[in-house]
């Protein structure tokens, strides 16, 4: 965390969807229960209610409580607009990414070519939307992608993907170009 109690770096990056999502659900659902809302993020409840105490403080939300153990949150005007800029964000960071994504495949690709081969493997689920942009890059430039290959197919590079990086594994005893 830096100085302002802010966290640092991919941190800050979750910690800013979480903000959206949950601003996104209480606007649906107002009197959404922080379980639900937990369930929803795919975070604990104790995440949530941070969450909600901090939005609350900045002054993104009210909060009522409704219930014993019910609340209504409000998404304030200065909410609706902190939204608003985390949606800007978030399609800013989500492009910026495809662009480095697609850089890095290419790149990998052309060294591949440059090898003498014309397809690759891609060993990726396909809930994985790196290998979505690598698929699609492999179709613009020509290269076949085996699919789930045999064995037989094991002499071809595989595009690796790492995290956020794209690179080649060369078969074995082969070297980069």
């Amino acid at each position: 965390m830096n100085s302002t109690g802010e966290p640092l770096g991919d941190d800050r990056e979750a910690t800013a969807l979480r903000e959206l999502a949950l601003l996104e659900a209480l606007a649906q659902n107002p009197e959404a229960k922080q379980a639900d809302l937990a369930t929803r993020l795919g975070v604990a409840v104790g995440t949530v209610n941070w969450l909600v105490k901090r939005l609350a403080a900045k002054g993104f939300l009210k909060v009522k409580r409704i219930g014993r153990w019910r609340w209504s949150y409000l998404v304030t005007p200065q909410g609706l607009a902190r939204k608003a800029h985390l949606t800007r964000e978030y399609v800013r960071i989500s492009m910026d990414l495809y662009r480095a994504t697609r850089e890095q495949a290419r790149q990998a690709l052309q060294a591949v070519r440059a090898a003498g081969y014309t397809a690759v493997r891609l060993d990726a689920d396909s809930s994985n939307d790196l290998a979505d942009v690598c698929r699609l890059t492999c179709l613009e430039a020509g290269i076949e992608v085996a699919a789930r290959p045999p064995r037989s197919r094991m002499d071809l590079p595989k595009l690796e993907i790492s995290g956020r990086q794209v690179g080649v594994e060369w078969p074995e005893g082969e070297r980069a170009p």
